[in-house]
């Protein structure tokens, strides 16, 4: 893993300080707080903020924050529930492709423009490489391209060929129930106008959805904010 940059190296230069840089990124990614709702809130704290300058900071901030959370992970289990939710990104329908596993803890997503073989089996290679320990079962919907990424990844030695695919509504009921917590922030958004962004965003989302699933091992740092200050100065 790359060096990371030091707290002081990586909010140099910002004109505010950096409590509120962490907390305006934070709170607009975990709450249904609109760009211009944290312009008025940091108002009353005697901040004059534009909401431009907080949408700047949540682009930027967001995949430094995702390295730094990222140490702190925990391990997910080995039967994942996969399926695709939808994402309109300048005015057109984009697939987020999410895995649980069997207690619903986030295994991994993926943006994507499309809806096929290529974008499941990108999705699979993306979770696979994040985690230590390959799947033992995956459960699908009715999705053939899914089903049709999974057995060539068994084929081409991506997966181990003992991995069981299934399909299951019932079963991934649990994802699909998931996909509401990430997609009634999403929705409050109003949409996305550039797909880098989109990806920038949710990302950040999808790790406050896992940090409130307590999918990272933070009892040593305690609750929030403390644990965000212990993370980053880590």
């Amino acid at each position: 893993m790359d060096q990371l940059e030091s707290l002081e190296e990586l909010f140099a230069g910002r004109h505010f300080d950096r409590e509120v840089i962490i907390l305006c990124v934070r709170w607009y990614l975990r709450f249904k707080l609109s760009l211009r709702d944290l312009v008025e809130m940091m108002a009353e704290r005697g901040l004059s903020l534009a909401h431009t300058t907080i949408m700047r900071w949540v682009r930027h901030y967001t995949p430094e924050f995702e390295k730094r959370w990222r140490r702190y992970a925990l391990a997910v289990g080995q039967s994942w529930r996969v399926d695709e939710t939808y994402v309109k990104i300048r005015g057109e329908w984009c697939y987020l492709y999410r895995a649980v596993d069997r207690v619903g803890r986030t295994v991994d997503f993926r943006l994507s423009a499309r809806r096929d073989v290529a974008a499941a089996k990108a999705f699979f290679r993306k979770a696979i490489k994040n985690h230590q320990r390959p799947p033992q079962t995956i459960t699908l919907d009715g999705d053939a391209a899914s089903h049709r990424a999974v057995r060539e990844l068994k084929a081409d030695g991506s997966l181990p060929t003992d991995t069981k695919q299934r399909s299951s509504k019932y079963l991934n009921n649990l994802i699909e129930q998931d996909h509401r917590s990430v997609k009634q922030r999403i929705a409050v958004m109003l949409g996305f106008k550039q797909f880098r962004h989109a990806a920038i965003t949710i990302a950040g989302i999808e790790r406050m959805h896992r940090i409130r699933k307590g999918q990272f091992g933070l009892r040593r740092l305690g609750a929030a904010p403390a644990a965000w200050h212990a993370v980053l100065g880590a």
